[in-house]
């Protein structure tokens, strides 16, 4: 990597352009507002994803961030999180109020893992280990997160910079921007870049986000690896916007990605898990169908899937 980049100073990373991030004294400011209660704990019968056939892709909803997606050259998790808190060492931090809808017990062989980046919600150290043991995958991940991922028993990690192919993965996946930042305490905050992934199986392509704010870079995306035929994007985890603007999208924004992307059909993630912040649990659902409808949206091409939903990618 060079010295220095569009969003590498030489010592920390930063998004080069939108919105500009709360500083750490907004935060007391933000855990003030008025939070709409979440449910204490939803039940969600455990189930088994579909099994591929001949279609290129199958992706299943875990919950969160997390995806399995199996291809023909192997299987995928995205941001695989089952632990029951989202913090350090999974004692602090929001606790979760659905299960995993696929258990470890159910998940196929994995042979890679998309990590977006280091934020507690989509870097589990407890989940990764659990992994490392049940299957040895192959981890790859933005710049600057190998130390934490290997501390996990993982054994190969490639970390990637924005728009940089994978060269040791079974299968085509490029790293893409994103809006974001990444912390582990309050004096790591962006050491370690954030992304999302492009993965391409046979002559489809699945974009998975990441944690993203609105930016520029989606049409680019969608002009440098596209075709995009299925895109992840977050919808949840959005107010205050005064906050959270810089941070992550609304499902209006989450639209104006999907058709800027170009995307043949987009699911819905990031939602209805955690509660990170001060909307409630079914807000994102209701207002992507809405923001759907007000852009002509066809119904379907755009919503959120149900939590151990196995959609076919033909």
């Amino acid at each position: 990597m060079a010295d220095t980049s569009d969003h590498f100073d030489g010592r920390r990373f930063f998004n080069p352009g939108g919105h500009r991030l709360q500083p750490l004294t907004a935060v007391p400011q933000m855990m003030l507002e008025p939070r709409t209660r979440w449910p204490s704990w939803i039940d969600v019968p455990a189930v088994r994803p579909v099994p591929r056939g001949r279609e290129p892709a199958v992706i299943t909803f875990i919950g969160h961030s997390t995806f399995l997606i199996q291809t023909a050259e192997g299987n995928v998790l995205t941001d695989p999180m089952y632990s029951m808190r989202a913090g350090p060492w999974n004692l602090a931090g929001p606790r979760r109020v659905r299960p995993p809808a696929v258990t470890l017990d159910n998940l196929p062989p994995i042979s890679v893992v998309l990590l977006s980046h280091n934020h507690y919600d989509h870097c589990d150290l407890r989940t990764l280990r659990q992994l490392a043991r049940r299957f040895d995958p192959l981890v790859v991940t933005p710049l600057g997160n190998i130390p934490i991922v290997r501390s996990t028993g993982i054994r190969r990690v490639e970390a990637l910079d924005w728009w940089e192919p994978a060269r040791t993965a079974p299968m085509a996946v490029t790293l893409t921007p994103a809006h974001h930042f990444a912390a582990r305490g309050v004096l790591d905050r962006n050491r370690a870049l954030w992304g999302g992934f492009v993965l391409a199986t046979g002559e489809r392509r699945i974009y998975f986000a990441g944690d993203t704010a609105y930016a520029s870079f989606f049409p680019e995306i969608g002009r440098r690896l596209g075709p995009i035929d299925l895109a992840l994007l977050p919808i949840g985890a959005y107010e205050p916007r005064w906050f959270m603007q810089s941070v992550h999208m609304n499902p209006d924004e989450a639209v104006q990605a999907h058709l800027e992307l170009r995307a043949g059909a987009s699911l819905g993630m990031h939602f209805g898990t955690f509660q990170l912040t001060s909307e409630g649990i079914e807000a994102p659902i209701r207002a992507l169908d809405e923001a759907c409808a007000a852009r002509g949206v066809p119904a379907g091409r755009f919503r959120a899937p149900a939590f151990g939903e196995s959609v076919l990618l033909a």
